[in-house]
C-alpha cells in the first residue's frame, strides 16, 4: 500500500517510444513532445529534447547526435534515457525542479525484469519513489474502463513502439499478448514500400507525414482519393526526386503490419475464459495508443472479430490519464501497480 503523499509532487508518466507525455497533480496533462534528444557528443551534454530534438532528425552536424532514448518501449540508450526524464520533468514544471516526487510510469507488460529495472533507475533520477504500471492496464483505466469489477474487458494498446493487447477483470491481467509491432513499424513498412515500389529513399519524418496524412487501416470512400508528394532520394539517378503516392498505396504498405495486430487480437480472445469472452462480445474492444488515431483501425478490428470496437476518447493520453487516476485513487488501484523502488 501507497503511504500517504504530497498530492503536489506526484507525476505520471508514459514514457513512451514515440512520444513521452506527463500529468503532474493539480495541474493535468503538461507535456506531450516526442521521445527524442539531441546531445552535444564533445561534452556529452542536453542540446535540446522533445520536439525541437525531433526537429533535428536527420538535420545535425557531426558534433551533435540525435537520440530515441527508446526502442520498441524499452531503453536501447540509458543515459540519453535519464537526460530526456529529467528535462522532461522540468519542462512540464515550467523550468522549475520539483522536489523528490513520487512517478507512476507506464512501461510495456512484455519487457524483461532487467528491462523492467533499467526503466525505473532511469525514472529515479531526482525522484522518491517510483511506481511502475503495465501499459495495457493504465491504458484501461485511463480510457474509463471498469478494471475493478468482475466483469471481462480488453483493451488494445497500440503505441510507437508495441501493440499490447489485455483482458482486464478485477484490477487483474487474466491474459496479455504483446507485439513489437506499432507506430514506428508502420513508418518503416511505409519506408520499405517507397524504396521497393518507387526506387526512393525517405526519412523518418517524411515516412511519419505520409502515415499521418494519407494512412488508413480500411477501406473507406472519403480516404480513397487523398494524395501526398512524397520527396526523397533516388536510388537509380542518386538525384532527389518528388513522386505522388495515394492512401490506397498507403493502406497496402500497412497491410501486413495491421494483419499481424489483428491476428495478435484473435489470438488474445482465444485463451481469454468463456464468461469473460462474453462479456467482451458485449461489450466491445477498446482502441487506445498513438497507433489507434489510424483512420478505420476500429472498422477492421470490429470486421476481422465480429466484436464491434471502440475508439477511446483521448487515445494518445490514456495511458498517461491511467497513471493519473491511479495517483488520485490509490487506494483502491494500488492492485494494479508494480513493486516500489525508492530514492
Amino acid at each position: 500500500m501507497i503511504r500517504p503523499f504530497n498530492r503536489a509532487r506526484n507525476v505520471g508518466i508514459d514514457l513512451g517510444t514515440a512520444n513521452t507525455l506527463i500529468y503532474i497533480a493539480g495541474k493535468g496533462t503538461v507535456l506531450s513532445e516526442p521521445s527524442v534528444v539531441a546531445i552535444d557528443l564533445n561534452t556529452g551534454k542536453l542540446v535540446e529534447a522533445g520536439q525541437e530534438a525531433h526537429r533535428m532528425l536527420g538535420r545535425t552536424p557531426g558534433d551533435i547526435r540525435t537520440v530515441r532514448p527508446l526502442r520498441d518501449g524499452v531503453i536501447a540508450d540509458f543515459d540519453a534515457a535519464e537526460l530526456m526524464i529529467k528535462s522532461f520533468i522540468e519542462k512540464g514544471n515550467e523550468g522549475r525542479r520539483l522536489m523528490a516526487p513520487r512517478l507512476v510510469v507506464g512501461i510495456p507488460s512484455g519487457v524483461t525484469g532487467v528491462e523492467r529495472r533499467a526503466l525505473r533507475d532511469a525514472a529515479l533520477v531526482g525522484a522518491r519513489e517510483v511506481y511502475l504500471i503495465d501499459e495495457p492496464m493504465a491504458a484501461a483505466i485511463g480510457a474509463g474502463l471498469p478494471v475493478t469489477e468482475p466483469v471481462g474487458t480488453m483493451i488494445v494498446d497500440i503505441g510507437g513502439g508495441t501493440t499490447e493487447v489485455a483482458v482486464i477483470s478485477l484490477c487483474g491481467v487474466v491474459t496479455c499478448e504483446s507485439l513489437r509491432v506499432a507506430g514506428d513499424e508502420f513508418d518503416d513498412a511505409i519506408r520499405r514500400y517507397m524504396k521497393k515500389v518507387h526506387g526512393l529513399l525517405i526519412g523518418e519524418r517524411t515516412a511519419e507525414e505520409a502515415k499521418v496524412c494519407l494512412a488508413s487501416a480500411f477501406p473507406g470512400d472519403e480516404n480513397e482519393a487523398l494524395t501526398l508528394e512524397i520527396r526523397g532520394l533516388h536510388l537509380a539517378s542518386a538525384l532527389p526526386r518528388t513522386v505522388t503516392i495515394s492512401s490506397v498505396e498507403i493502406r497496402e504498405a500497412l497491410g501486413e503490419s495491421l494483419a499481424m495486430i489483428v491476428d495478435l487480437i484473435k489470438r488474445t480472445l482465444e485463451r481469454t475464459p468463456p464468461e469473460l469472452a462474453s462479456d467482451i462480445a458485449q461489450r466491445g474492444i477498446m482502441l487506445a495508443g498513438g497507433g489507434a488515431r489510424l483512420k478505420g483501425i476500429s472498422d477492421l478490428v470490429a470486421h476481422e472479430t465480429g466484436i464491434p470496437a471502440h475508439l477511446a476518447e483521448n487515445p494518445l493520453e490514456c495511458v498517461v490519464l491511467g497513471c493519473a487516476r491511479v495517483l488520485e485513487d490509490y487506494g483502491r488501484l494500488s492492485r494494479v501497480l508494480d513493486t516500489q523502488i525508492s530514492g
